[in-house]
């Protein structure tokens, strides 16, 4: 899969990943001056009962959708937002997504697949 990430994100072949995960070394917003009105939260990884992504059924993937749409629910406050799914999703809603860039724009090739 390399040559496909490689192209997806315009790095070159001998690029290397550094991740630090010690959430202790987050403070605040990187700059005080434009803080954080958004986020996204991506459920790509494996969920217990669940495979990997790539490999799962369609019945699967609602079940794992529908696993996000109960867990969201419960978010309260700052975490609080609109669960919008995209199968079915109105277009006009799709589009102002895309233009407030929360939602990647259609016809991405890597992302097209999820949506059956």
């Amino acid at each position: 899969f390399d040559p496909i990430i490689q192209e997806y994100h315009g790095i070159s072949a001998d690029a290397k990943h550094t991740s630090d995960m010690d959430f202790s070394k987050i403070t605040g917003n990187v700059n005080p001056d434009a803080p954080v009105h958004s986020t996204r939260i991506r459920v790509g990884r494996s969920i217990d009962g669940f495979g990997l992504s790539p490999g799962i059924t369609q019945e699967q993937r609602v079940g794992v959708e529908n696993l996000f749409k109960t867990a969201s629910a419960n978010f309260k406050d700052e975490l609080a937002g609109t669960y919008y799914p995209l199968a079915g999703m109105e277009e006009s809603i799709r589009q102002q997504l895309v233009d407030d860039h929360f939602l990647f724009v259609s016809g991405v090739s890597n992302l097209t697949v999820v949506v059956w």
